[in-house]
């Protein structure tokens, strides 16, 4: 080895134990301010735009801002954004889903004539048979796109009109088919009392700044660089004030919904399967080139059924949230703009519609902005 090549191997050595170095405050700072900079803006032009929308209602109707609207607005978002979550997979890999409105309505449906009287099943039963029945459509959906080679937009708008048919033919004259097991309808219709509220709250914290701890000495004793201590800190003070804030405007009115403590388990579960997965990695791979996901090794085809089946998945859950919320199910379920809007929230949120690039949370964003 010349004295060049150990020159140069001592710079890359020394550049990357720099890289591994726990950043100062100050460098943190600018480094977030060069990636905003050149468009890296994360969340915060959501932020800002909720802000924006907020003062705007709040000087057109002053009971915007007011305990029972923020309550009713958790509840209105519970099912728009537990579609958006599965609908931001499928723009991961740079396809789309035109389907999920009906798909999630077919699973609302079957689930509540499972559970009609006189010989009605369990709760639990019928909405696991849901599951696997939107499951089973999404890998039908999932395996014509791949082995036919189908644009997704064709196959899953055939899968609209079909599964539209399927809703008018499974309701048949019946127009209505009203849902009484309490606990499907406590999905959305159910408030935490105050005191479970805030014991919810602090369980969540301290798992959330727990996380936080282990994952910063798990990164140091690896030598990979990490958030410093003191922005931490400041991350779990602001997450303390905003989550005691919710719980409190919450107990003002009705109490925390059952719905907003969903939602926020799976955004957390789905976030975790995105960023910290290898499947959600192979996701992000397909998504900013197929080809080269492929010839790393990564069964393509087999990751893309996957997300569908996911997004029907999501879809079912997202379907049983409206029935809850309306205590029914009827001809005109999944209809509408739900499918539209599902779609626009991810989009809205930040996530890309050409693939590989957006969060989890750009369903909550969306939803929160629509």
């Amino acid at each position: 080895m010349s004295a060049t090549d150990k020159n140069v191997e001592t710079v890359d050595i020394g550049t990357l134990a720099d890289s591994n170095k726990t950043p100062t405050v100050s460098q943190f700072i600018k480094d977030n301010t060069v990636k905003m900079r050149s468009g890296e803006l994360g969340a915060l032009p959501m932020i800002i735009g909720v802000i924006i929308l907020a003062i705007i209602f709040q000087s057109l109707n002053e009971h915007f801002l007011t305990p029972r609207n923020f309550v009713n607005l958790v509840v209105q978002m519970g099912g728009l954004t537990t579609l958006a979550i599965g609908v931001v997979f499928v723009l991961l890999l740079g396809e789309i889903d035109l389907s999920i409105g009906y798909v999630g309505a077919v699973a609302a449906v079957f689930m509540t004539l499972f559970l009609r009287p006189p010989n009605g099943w369990p709760w639990i039963a019928a909405i696991i048979v849901a599951f696997i029945i939107a499951a089973m459509i999404g890998i039908i959906q999932g395996s014509i796109i791949t082995r036919f080679q189908l644009p997704s937009f064709v196959v899953t708008l055939a899968g609209l009109l079909v599964w539209n048919g399927v809703v008018l033919i499974l309701i048949g004259g019946a127009g209505t088919v009203i849902i009484q097991e309490k606990v499907v309808i406590g999905i959305a219709n159910f408030f935490i009392p105050d005191t479970w509220a805030w014991v919810v709250a602090a369980v969540g914290l301290f798992a959330y700044v727990a996380y936080k701890v282990f994952g910063m000495r798990s990164r140091k004793d690896k030598g990979v660089s990490t958030t410093p201590a003191l922005i931490t800190a400041l991350q779990i003070i602001v997450l303390v004030i905003f989550s005691a804030a919710v719980v409190y405007v919450a107990t003002q009115d009705r109490g925390l919904p059952m719905l907003g403590l969903i939602m926020l388990v799976l955004l957390i579960g789905f976030t975790f399967l995105a960023e910290r997965t290898t499947f959600g990695r192979y996701v992000y791979a397909i998504g900013g080139s197929a080809e080269a996901a492929r010839r790393a090794g990564i069964n393509v085809n087999r990751i893309r059924v996957m997300v569908f089946m996911l997004s029907s998945i999501m879809a079912a859950a997202g379907g049983i949230v409206f029935a809850s919320r309306l205590r029914s199910v009827d001809t005109a379920a999944g209809g509408g703009n739900i499918m539209l809007n599902a779609i626009a929230a991810a989009v809205i949120g930040g996530t890309s519609l050409f693939g590989g690039s957006g969060r989890v949370m750009s369903a909550f964003w969306g939803a929160l902005v629509i």
